[in-house]
C-alpha cells in the first residue's frame, strides 16, 4: 500500500512538474505584444522595431554614424573600422561640459577627400580635424531657428526673432530684413507645405548667395486657437487660409553675400499665384522657379537672373483640365551644364524629361505605366541616372540606373521589396537599404555601373518569440470593374476559419499617400497587430485617388472627395461579406486626417454596414480646409458648390446609426476643431449621438507617450462596441 501510494505521489509530482514546463513554454511560444512595444510612443518600441546601421557618405567612402562612434565601412566587404569615438571629439573640438557634442549620429562628412567632421553642440557647429586631432573651423548657431547651412562658403542662414540673418564663414553675420513678424515671415516654407516644399531658404552652388521665400500673410484670416493650460487662457492665433478665402502673398528674395544686396525676383503681382521648387543654374546666375496659377492647372517654369531679378523666359509650360502638381525642382547633368532634368505626369505617369536651358524638349528619358518616385543623383562617368521606381509593381520601390542617352534601365537591387538609396559623392556606389514583407530590414551596397551588391547588414527578427499574426495581400476590383486595387488582411495568430471574427478596416484613402506596399508585413501598422491578438481581423485596401498609380488613378476623385474612394472601399467591404470568417454585424471601420473624413463618411453613408467608427482628427466640411490642398482637390466652394454640398458631412449627421467615436487635438492646426466641434452640433440638432474626445494642446497627431494613450482608447472603443 506504502509503494502504491508512493508511486501515486511520483506520478503526481510528474505531471505537476510537466504541467509547469509546458506551461512555461506556452508562455515562452507566446508572448504578448503591449502598445508600449509597438506604438512609437511606446516605451519599448525602440526594442521592438527592425535593428538599423545609419550611414552617410564621405565622398566615395562610406560611413557608419552611431551615437558614440563613427566607422568607415568597406564597401566590397562590408567591414567596418572605428574612424574616432564621441569622446575624442569633445576632446579635439574643445567642447564644455555645458554644451558639448551629445551624439555622432548627425555627423556629416562635407568635404571629400578632407578629414574633416561637421558635428553640433547647442551652441555651435564645428569642423574637426580628425586626422590632425584639432578644430578647423567653428560657427555659433544657438537661438536660431530654419538654420541651413552652406559647405562651400561655410555660409548660415538662419531665422532670429522672425528676420531671416546670414553668417558668413569668418562668422560676420548680417541681418537681412527688419520688417519680419507673424504676419511677414522670412526663410520658412511656405504654401503650407504643400507642392514639395520643406524650407524657406536655398544656397546657390557656390554658397555666395541666397534665396529666400519672403510670405506676406497678413490679409490672411485668424483662426483662434487657445492655450488652455495658463490659469486663465490664452489666445494663440493661428493664420489659416480657407478654401475660396484670402491667401498669403509669396515673393522671392536673392541675397549676394559679396555686395550685401538683396534684389527680388520680378515675378509680377504674388496674388493668387504660387513659387515652388527653386533650382540655381550651374554657373549661378540664373534662379529656375515653378510657377502655379490658383486654380493650379497653369504651370510654367520660369528662368530669372539672380543678379538683377529680372524675368529672362518661360522655359517650360504645363496645363490639365484638372490639376498640374510639381513636386520636384529641376535638376541639371553634372557633365553639361545646358541640359537638365524635369519630372512630370505629362502622359499620365510621373516621368522624367531632358531639356536644354533655351526650353526644347530633347527626349523623354523614362515612360511606362509606372512611377517615378525619386532621383537619386548621377553618375557621370556611365552618364546615367540613379532613380527609385515601381516599375517591378505598384507596391515596390525598387532602384534603378537610367542611361540619360538610351533609357536603358538597369536593376540595381534585388527586384523585390521597398528600397530606400544613398548615392555616393560620384554615384558610383548606392547605400540601399530595404525591406521586403518577411524581411525586417537589409542593407546592400551596390555598385551602379555593374550592379554588383555587397551585404552590409541584415537585422534580426525583434518580434522573434511574439504571438504574431499573418499579413497578406492581393488586389480586387476597384467599382469601374477594371483598376486593380491593392489590400492587406491581417488576421490572428490562432485564426480559425470556422469562426466568425469581427473586422476593422483601416482607412486614409486621400492623396498622397498609401497604405500597402512590399514593406516589412506589407506596411502594416503595429496598432494593426495588437487589434488582431485582440481577436480581429483587418483590413487595408488603396482606393482610387491614392498615391504612385498615375494621373488618371490619383485624379479621379476631383472635385468630389470621398465619393469614388467610398465605392472603392466597399468593394473591399464586399469582399470581406464573402469570406465567411467576417461576421458581417460587426464590421468597423477607423482612420485619421483624410482617413477620419472616410470614416464618418462610411459610417453615415452605409449606416447599415458599419456598427462601430472610430475617426481621428476628420476633415467635416472642405470649405474649411486649406486653400493650397483643398482648391487643388476640389475647386473653390464658389466654382464647386454642388460638389461641396455633396461632400459635407454636416448632411450625414442625421444618417449617423451605429457607434462613432471622433477624437482630436484640441490644438490642431491642420484639420481644425471647428470640423469636429461643427459635426457635433449638428448631430445635436438631428438627435445622433457620436461620442467625443480631445487631447488638450496636441496638434494634428498626438505626440510622445500621448499616442500610446490614444491608440488604447481607439482600442478600447472597438472593445466595448464592437467585438
Amino acid at each position: 500500500m506504502r509503494r502504491i501510494k508512493r508511486n501515486n505521489r511520483l506520478g503526481g509530482l510528474a505531471i505537476a512538474v510537466l504541467t509547469c514546463l509546458m506551461s512555461f513554454a506556452d508562455a515562452m511560444a507566446q508572448k504578448q505584444f503591449t502598445l508600449e512595444d509597438l506604438n512609437f510612443g511606446g516605451k519599448n518600441y525602440h526594442n521592438m522595431t527592425p535593428e538599423n546601421r545609419y550611414a552617410t557618405w564621405w565622398g566615395e567612402t562610406l560611413v557608419r554614424l552611431d551615437a558614440e562612434n563613427c566607422s568607415t565601412i568597406d564597401t566590397k566587404t562590408g567591414k567596418e573600422n572605428v574612424l574616432f569615438n564621441l569622446e575624442e571629439i569633445n576632446k579635439w573640438a574643445e567642447t564644455t561640459e555645458e554644451a558639448p557634442v551629445r551624439s555622432l549620429y548627425y555627423a556629416e562628412f562635407p568635404y571629400p577627400g578632407k578629414p574633416y567632421v561637421l558635428v553640433k553642440s547647442k551652441k555651435e557647429r564645428i569642423l574637426v580635424d580628425f586626422k590632425k586631432h584639432n578644430t578647423v573651423w567653428r560657427q555659433d548657431c544657438e537661438n536660431a531657428s530654419a538654420k541651413d547651412w552652406n559647405a562651400k562658403s561655410k555660409a548660415l542662414a538662419f531665422v532670429k526673432d522672425n528676420q531671416l540673418y546670414v553668417t558668413d564663414g569668418n562668422g560676420v553675420t548680417n541681418k537681412l530684413t527688419d520688417d519680419g513678424s507673424r504676419e511677414i515671415v522670412y526663410g520658412q516654407a511656405v504654401h503650407r507645405n504643400e507642392f514639395g516644399i520643406m524650407k524657406g531658404t536655398f544656397w546657390s552652388n557656390n554658397g555666395e548667395k541666397l534665396a529666400f521665400y519672403r510670405m506676406d500673410q497678413s490679409m490672411v484670416t485668424d483662426y483662434p486657437q487657445v492655450d488652455v493650460f495658463p490659469k486663465i487662457a490664452a489666445h494663440e492665433p493661428d493664420k489659416y487660409p480657407m478654401a475660396g478665402d484670402m491667401s498669403h502673398k509669396v515673393t522671392v528674395g536673392v541675397y549676394d553675400m559679396k555686395t550685401g544686396s538683396t534684389v527680388y525676383l520680378k515675378a509680377g503681382d504674388p496674388t493668387d499665384r504660387y513659387f515652388t521648387n527653386i533650382a540655381w543654374s550651374p554657373d549661378d546666375k540664373c534662379i529656375y522657379m515653378f510657377e502655379l496659377n490658383r486654380d493650379q492647372n497653369d504651370c510654367r517654369l520660369v528662368c530669372y537672373d539672380a543678379g538683377t531679378g529680372e524675368k529672362l523666359n518661360d522655359i517650360y509650360k504645363e496645363t490639365h483640365p484638372k490639376y498640374v502638381e510639381p513636386m520636384n525642382p529641376i535638376v541639371f547633368l553634372p557633365w553639361d551644364a545646358t541640359k537638365f532634368i524635369l519630372q512630370s505626369q505629362k502622359d499620365g505617369y510621373n516621368h522624367l524629361y531632358l531639356y536644354d536651358t533655351k526650353g526644347k524638349e530633347l527626349r523623354q528619358i523614362t515612360s511606362g505605366k509606372w512611377v517615378v518616385m525619386d532621383v537619386l543623383g548621377f553618375n557621370s562617368k556611365t552618364k546615367s541616372v540613379i532613380i527609385q521606381s515601381n516599375e517591378a509593381s505598384p507596391i515596390q520601390n525598387n532602384i534603378y540606373s537610367v542611361n540619360i542617352q538610351t533609357g536603358k534601365r538597369t536593376a540595381l537591387d534585388n527586384g523585390k521589396g521597398w528600397h530606400y538609396g544613398k548615392l555616393s559623392a560620384n554615384g558610383a556606389l548606392v547605400y540601399d537599404s530595404y525591406s521586403e514583407p518577411d524581411v525586417p530590414r537589409k542593407i546592400e551596397i551596390a555598385n551602379t555601373a555593374t550592379a554588383k551588391r555587397t551585404l552590409y547588414f541584415t537585422a534580426s527578427n525583434p518580434w522573434e518569440g511574439y504571438d504574431v499574426p499573418s499579413y497578406e495581400t492581393g488586389t480586387l476590383k476597384a467599382a469601374d470593374g477594371v483598376t486593380d486595387l491593392y489590400y492587406r488582411m491581417v488576421k490572428p495568430k490562432d485564426f480559425d476559419a470556422s469562426k466568425k471574427y469581427p473586422t476593422v478596416v483601416y482607412v486614409y484613402g486621400g492623396p498622397h499617400a498609401h497604405n500597402v506596399d512590399a514593406r516589412w508585413h506589407y506596411g502594416s501598422r503595429s496598432w494593426e497587430t495588437y487589434m488582431a491578438q485582440k481577436g480581429y481581423v483587418l483590413f487595408i485596401i488603396d482606393n482610387r485617388g491614392s498615391e504612385n498609380r498615375g494621373r488618371e488613378f490619383e485624379q479621379a476623385t476631383f472635385r468630389q472627395l470621398g465619393q469614388i474612394e467610398m465605392q472603392d472601399q466597399m468593394k473591399g467591404v464586399e469582399y470581406l461579406k464573402s469570406l465567411p470568417y467576417v461576421d458581417a454585424d460587426r464590421i468597423g471601420v477607423h482612420g485619421w486626417s483624410f482617413g477620419g473624413f472616410m470614416t464618418i463618411s462610411l459610417m453615415t453613408n452605409y449606416p447599415d454596414v458599419f456598427k462601430v467608427g472610430v475617426a481621428g482628427g476628420p476633415v467635416i466640411d472642405w470649405k474649411w480646409y486649406e486653400v493650397m490642398y483643398g482648391e487643388r482637390y476640389m475647386d473653390t466652394p464658389q466654382s464647386n458648390p454642388e460638389g461641396y454640398e455633396k461632400t459635407s458631412l454636416l448632411n450625414k449627421a442625421k444618417d449617423l446609426k451605429g457607434k462613432l467615436q471622433i477624437i482630436t487635438g484640441y490644438n490642431d492646426n491642420t484639420v481644425v476643431p471647428q470640423h469636429c466641434l461643427s459635426f457635433i452640433a449638428k448631430c445635436i440638432e438631428e438627435g445622433t449621438q457620436p461620442d467625443f474626445f480631445v487631447y488638450p494642446g496636441e496638434p494634428h497627431n498626438m505626440r510622445g507617450h500621448q499616442s500610446v494613450h490614444l491608440h488604447e482608447r481607439i482600442t478600447q472603443y472597438f472593445e466595448d462596441y464592437l467585438k
